[in-house]
């Protein structure tokens, strides 16, 4: 039987040849591997910001469809424990778990009146962090309208 060059291709590849690729993957994911992290935080981030701006939207469509106030309070005192949306009665319209790694602060409670305007004299803020070197911090901040603006800045 004489060989071709066309059956020694179709082998499959030689030991050196693997050796090279693994190496050059190995290179590329320890380079990789720590911006993986902080896209991770950024990601966490910005999923817990829209959570509660959801929230804020709901809690004022919630507040003019109901004709009354709704509340929006966090859990134990702290936004990163989660958060409620109640009626006057304390009825639970939506209610958020805990946003783990992620610091939130901002107002005691938001109150949206039957308007669906806000219930205060200043523009609440709620601002969003995570422990990193490339983290991008995310505001949000409620007009008196009652409507929430987000922005990836920090507050």
């Amino acid at each position: 039987m004489v060989r071709t060059p066309a059956s020694r291709a179709a082998r499959g590849f030689t030991l050196p040849e693997l050796l090279v690729v693994v190496t050059v993957l190995a290179v590329l994911l320890a380079a990789g591997a720590p911006q993986l992290g902080d896209l991770m935080r950024n990601q966490r981030v910005k999923t817990a910001s829209f959570d509660l701006f959801s929230s804020l939207v709901l809690a004022r469509s919630e507040a003019i469809t109901r004709n009354a106030r709704i509340t929006v309070t966090p859990n134990s005192g702290t936004w990163s424990n989660g958060w409620t949306v109640t009626e006057p009665g304390g009825t639970l319209i939506h209610q958020q778990q805990a946003v783990p790694d992620i610091a939130i602060s901002g107002p005691a409670t938001v109150v949206y009146a039957e308007s669906g305007r806000l219930n205060a004299a200043s523009w609440p803020q709620f601002e969003f962090t995570a422990q990193g070197t490339g983290v991008v911090h995310r505001c949000i901040r409620i007009d008196l309208s009652g409507r929430p603006v987000s922005k990836a800045t920090p507050c």
